[in-house]
């Protein structure tokens, strides 16, 4: 499992903005991951997914890398922001907006 969690590390690290999901940003396979992708989208910040039903050792791999057990999972600049729910109260307050945006 540390390949998946060194893959995962890489991922985090190497975007300022990447959502874990199910499907792709055409093709959301579930409401969470497609709520995720139209806040993304509406912020127009660019990001990269990573569609977990492709690959099994990142699905598993990623709840255990943020300790948080589900999917959609959205990392900012290295840092683990939430799901969807969290997403959703974040993009409303203005603060996921900041956060997408701010130079680090």
């Amino acid at each position: 499992m540390s390949n998946a969690n060194e893959r995962i590390d890489a991922l985090v690290k190497g975007n300022d903005v990447v959502l874990f999901m199910k499907g792709t940003a055409l093709f959301p396979q579930c409401g969470f991951s497609s709520r995720a992708i139209a806040i993304l989208e509406h912020l127009g910040t660019p990001y990269e997914t990573v569609d977990v039903l492709q690959d099994q050792e990142i699905r598993q791999g990623i709840k255990e890398y943020s300790d948080w057990p589900t999917i959609p999972q959205l990392y900012v600049k290295g840092e683990f922001v939430g799901g969807s729910d969290i997403m959703m109260e974040m993009f409303e307050s203005g603060e996921l907006k900041t956060m997408v945006s701010a130079d680090a």
